[in-house]
């Protein structure tokens, strides 16, 4: 019997098309760590929520649970959401001991599934110095988020691309940040050959929709998909899961 378990925290979307892509990224880490509990709840819109799993959890007689955020930037759902839920769940379940672990970014593990993801819509690495990236996320109103955009894309930049540009599908985002079409047409403007947009993003949905259609008005000459369930998504969860872990072990002396 597991005495341990992951639990992946995604957020959740009407799109079946989410669920999906999460289910998927969590059968790879479940392929990875085959001793691990890895279990999935959703904050909103989808089954199994936070306390149901936690409950049945608990039930099953798991003691220590590592809760990961399926979330690329800290914002308000890292900050917030997710801190109250397991709040919540620790007071109804004493014995059960919950560690919520760092978001998944910034990590070069994510910036290698974003250049897979544009190696797989036909770019090359022999294509970098004539391609400008648009690196375009879902989008955030917390500052840190967006600035965390930023210097990914700045990363992204130092790995060879002749030009990137962060921009933001949302439009509560940060006043002055880009969509992902003025981000297309801005790279043009500066003369850039061939503009490509990676979707910052893990699972489709209404935003990344949003992204691919920005592309596509703008007239970019590729468009790669999203993260989804890519062998670095899976092996930085692992990574978020094991760090996790560590403090667990620290905290209680172990």
């Amino acid at each position: 019997m597991h005495s341990r378990a992951l639990l992946v925290i995604a957020h959740g979307s009407r799109d079946p098309r989410h669920a999906a892509t999460v289910h998927a990224l969590v059968r790879r880490v479940r392929m990875q760590r085959p001793e691990l509990r890895v279990s999935t709840a959703f904050l909103d819109f989808n089954a199994p929520s936070v306390p149901q799993v936690l409950e049945r959890m608990a039930g099953d007689g798991i003691r220590d649970v590592v809760a990961l955020p399926l979330l690329l930037t800290r914002a308000f759902h890292a900050k917030a959401d997710i801190p109250s839920v397991l709040n919540e769940a620790r007071a109804r379940h004493p014995r059960l001991r919950i560690t919520q672990a760092e978001v998944l970014g910034p990590s070069p593990l994510l910036l290698d599934a974003v250049e897979r993801r544009l190696y797989e819509a036909g770019l090359t690495p022999a294509d970098k110095r004539s391609t400008g990236v648009v690196l375009a996320s879902a989008g955030s109103s917390d500052p840190e988020a967006i600035a965390v955009i930023a210097e990914i894309a700045r990363e992204l930049r130092h790995t060879g691309w002749c030009a990137v540009r962060p921009a933001f599908a949302s439009a509560v985002s940060a006043a002055g940040s880009s969509r992902t079409e003025d981000a297309v047409r801005e790279l043009r403007a500066r003369g850039v050959h061939r503009v490509a947009v990676a979707p910052y993003v893990i699972a489709p949905g209404r935003l990344p929709d949003r992204i691919a259609a920005g592309a596509h008005e703008a007239g970019a000459d590729v468009l790669a998909d999203v993260l989804g369930p890519s062998l670095e998504l899976a092996r930085l969860l692992l990574q978020r899961y094991d760090g996790a872990r560590t403090e667990q072990r620290l905290a209680v002396g172990a």
